[in-house]
């Protein structure tokens, strides 16, 4: 999902559709023209996707034999996989390299906050649920606050649930599924000394995601651009041993290859007294 605009400056998405059901031909042609315009792509798929999607992706990029496209397809829930998205799309009106771009991906999830109010967690397999909560999720009207990244929490909706949240300054993006309830926006976001409180349309896969329909997704985030672009120009950079293109961290996110090896430092040479 492509999320409005944080600000002036964020550059707009192109969202590549229906990957796996138009001819080939369409898809390669597509991903050309936007390499050729704008040099480099970066791009950010769900893992809930169909696998066709992904194999497709791959298959593209085979094609073209181009390390001018990155794959970036992190661990998290469709709504804070869009935020970071525009996260990026923020970044991309700066004076950042394509390869230190497309790497600020991994940094910047450290600084999300990801979760949902679920009707239900009988089908959901993304933290451990305890035979108990499980018994509990077919009890009419129970609730279940989650959290699924940066660490699993998992509680039922009382009067004392309470789930760990950022410690710094956030802002909440909520979508709304077919769940019915005000806890997330009443309780959650104070709780979580919220700064700011927007809503948002419900990704395509997020009933997917979550196992169940019945629900309410929320992520917190960085809104400023300055603060992440300080970030992120904060993290040593480096060259790609490969390709050359300038990364943040070990391994390239245009040509996939890894940092080599540093060998450790040969022990001194003992010298005899003579």
């Amino acid at each position: 999902m492509a999320l409005p605009p944080q600000d002036e400056r964020t550059m707009p998405a192109v969202v590549l559709k229906d990957l796996d059901k138009r001819p080939l031909e369409q898809v390669l042609a597509e991903t050309l023209a936007l390499i050729e315009q704008h040099g480099h792509v970066i791009v950010v798929c769900s893992r809930a996707v169909p696998a066709a999607v992904a194999r497709r992706l791959h298959t593209v990029r085979s094609i073209l034999e181009s390390d001018r496209i990155a794959f970036f397809r992190p661990d998290l829930p469709p709504l804070a996989l869009a935020v970071l998205a525009r996260q990026l799309r923020q970044l991309a009106s700066c004076d950042l390299s394509p390869g230190v771009l497309a790497s600020a991906g991994r940094l910047l999830t450290h600084y999300l906050h990801a979760g949902a109010l679920l009707g239900s967690v009988a089908r959901l397999d993304r933290v451990p649920v305890s035979l108990k909560a499980h018994a509990k999720s077919w009890v009419p009207g129970s609730q279940f606050g989650v959290v699924v990244h940066p660490e699993p929490q998992l509680v039922r909706i009382g009067p004392e649930a309470r789930l760990a949240g950022p410690e710094f300054g956030t802002w909440m993006l909520v979508a709304r599924g077919q769940l019915q309830s005000d806890w997330v926006t009443g309780s959650l976001a104070p709780s979580w000394k919220a700064q700011g409180l927007r809503e948002v349309t419900q990704p395509a896969e997020s009933a997917a995601w979550w196992g169940t329909g019945r629900l309410i997704e929320f992520c917190t985030y960085l809104p400023d651009l300055s603060v992440l672009y300080q970030l992120v120009t904060s993290v040593r950079q480096g060259s790609c041993h490969w390709c050359g293109i300038d990364v943040i961290g070990d391994r390239c996110v245009f040509c996939s290859a890894t940092a080599p090896a540093v060998a450790a430092p040969a022990p001194p040479r003992q010298i005899a007294a003579g």
